[in-house]
């Protein structure tokens, strides 16, 4: 194995690392989990092995239809090479469901139809608990201007449609998502690509039969249980269930 890089960043559930060449990145996924109440501090063994893979099936899935985005190649179980991007500091939110904040604002039943899919923004700050900006607080902040929100939409919207037609495919129904943009410069020509991941800690995802949860709600209301089966049965679906994820190949809470 190579020796370990340079730390960039940390976060909840991720940590990048110095590439193996100029304007790449390795990313690592944690076994952390973001969604267990503060006072518990837990991980959740195979999880990171879980999104490591679905992120890669979907970053591949958008490369192959045209989406630009930040995936090379997947390193190792835990391990991609990404390109290196200067993510602009928004969570990108497409919904099609009412659910979560949207039902709680507008007083909507969760799983109400939205009349189209509707593009919402968060600033990113775990401090501020990420609120909720528009469009004119983004453009005043400098955070992108009127063509890079234009451009973030039409981004969104095709990862959308992407990801909704997967999903559905296999029986499951893209709630909500939320996704993060980067731009990587060529010179002085500048261009946006889809970045961070794809996994179900940032989608909210439904059995379409029986409205079962197979997402990070599942992880809130599942307490001690097997917090991580709703990403093992994502995966298997999909059909990129690793053989070798936690015990028995089913991932375990670590407290």
């Amino acid at each position: 194995m190579a020796p370990r890089r340079k730390k960039i960043y940390e976060g909840k559930a991720k940590i990048l690392y110095e590439g193996p060449e100029p304007g790449t990145l390795i990313q690592y996924f944690k076994d952390d989990s973001t969604e267990i109440p503060a006072h518990r501090k837990a991980s959740i063994e195979g999880k990171g092995v879980l999104n490591n893979r679905l992120s890669e099936f979907f970053m591949q899935g958008l490369t192959n239809i045209g989406v630009p985005n930040h995936f090379i190649r997947r390193v190792n179980m835990r391990e991609q090479l990404i390109r290196q991007v200067e993510i602009i500091p928004l969570e990108v939110i497409v919904r099609n469901f009412a659910a979560g904040n949207i039902a709680k604002r507008l007083g909507l039943e969760e799983g109400t139809p939205l009349p189209r899919p509707i593009v919402e923004y968060s600033y990113k700050s775990d401090d501020l608990g990420d609120p909720m900006v528009s469009e004119e607080y983004i453009v005043a902040f400098g955070w992108a201007n009127q063509q890079d929100l234009d451009d973030i939409v039409a981004l969104a919207l095709r990862v959308n449609d992407f990801l909704s037609g997967v999903f559905y495919g296999v029986g499951i129904k893209l709630v909500d998502f939320k996704i993060e943009i980067g731009r990587i410069w060529d010179g002085d020509f500048m261009r946006l690509i889809v970045a961070d991941e794809i996994s179900p800690d940032c989608c909210r995802l439904w059995d379409v039969k029986t409205g079962e949860k197979l997402d990070r709600d599942a992880m809130r209301q599942q307490g001690a249980g097997p917090m991580a089966d709703p990403y093992t049965e994502v995966a298997r679906r999909l059909g990129v269930l690793p053989t070798n994820v936690g015990h028995g190949g089913k991932p375990t809470l670590i407290n």
